[in-house]
């Protein structure tokens, strides 16, 4: 690929043809370069990949071998988290505070990393395809105040998790309970992690190969123009 700065601009309906994924390296970056205008970034998850660098890196794109996943006929959650759900302590959304949701993730520790790779172009770009329909956030309020959430991208029956946040404990467990909930509404089956978290594996995500999440793309994934997309404002009424 080009460097950044000549790479065109490529809007929601143009794709990028990335290379196959499935001949390049699972444990590092496949391809550097281009940009993250929004035909890019939704072509790269049509074709099984993500952007993922950090700071002064060019931007890296990848496709891990295995892939880390949760499909919700296997999602189950703990008795003490489903007791927290019955309190209702909490009031949650749905694309109500995308740019709050983005910005706290960015800034939320990791354990074993000094920064994050939600830098601020990773961060303009999602606000970009939250404003297009394509990515969105799940919202956790306490007492008027947000303290916790996540975001992800979705391509019709898969939602591409990116990151959460919290601020109290468990409150961002609640919220991806609710897109869950949500998520099963509506015929969304599977969740891409990624990569393993010890989080996402207590909820019955597991590994699976490279080559068997790329096959599944290609019946989950419509072509663009004929995908569903828009705001999830009114998930929260459901």
């Amino acid at each position: 690929m080009s460097r950044q700065e000549e790479f065109p601009y490529l809007d929601a309906y143009d794709i990028f043809d990335f290379p196959d994924p499935a001949l390049g390296p699972g444990d590092g970056p496949i391809c550097a370069g281009g940009n993250l205008s929004p035909g890019m970034v939704l072509s790269a998850y049509e074709r099984g990949f993500f952007p993922w660098y950090s700071h002064k890196e060019p931007i890296l794109w990848w496709s891990p071998d295995p892939r880390f996943v949760l499909k919700l006929s296997d999602l189950h959650f703990s008795s003490s988290l489903q007791k927290l759900v019955k309190k209702n302590e909490f009031t949650f959304t749905f694309d109500t505070a995308f740019d709050q949701v983005i910005k706290h993730c960015s800034q939320a520790p990791r354990p074993g990393q000094s920064g994050t790779w939600i830098v601020q172009d990773i961060q303009d770009s999602y606000l970009h395809l939250h404003r297009l329909g394509y990515a969105h956030s799940v919202e956790t309020w306490l007492d008027g105040n947000l303290v916790a959430g996540l975001y992800g991208v979705a391509l019709d029956s898969l939602f591409c998790g990116e990151s959460m946040f919290s601020l109290v404990s468990n409150a961002s467990k609640l919220a991806f309970y609710h897109l869950c909930q949500a998520l099963k509404k509506r015929g969304i089956d599977l969740i891409d992690s990624q990569v393993h978290t010890d989080l996402f594996y207590s909820f019955g995500a597991r590994e699976i190969t490279r080559l068997e999440y790329l096959s599944g793309l290609k019946t989950r994934v419509k072509t663009r123009q004929g995908r569903l997309f828009g705001s999830w404002k009114d998930w929260t009424k459901s």
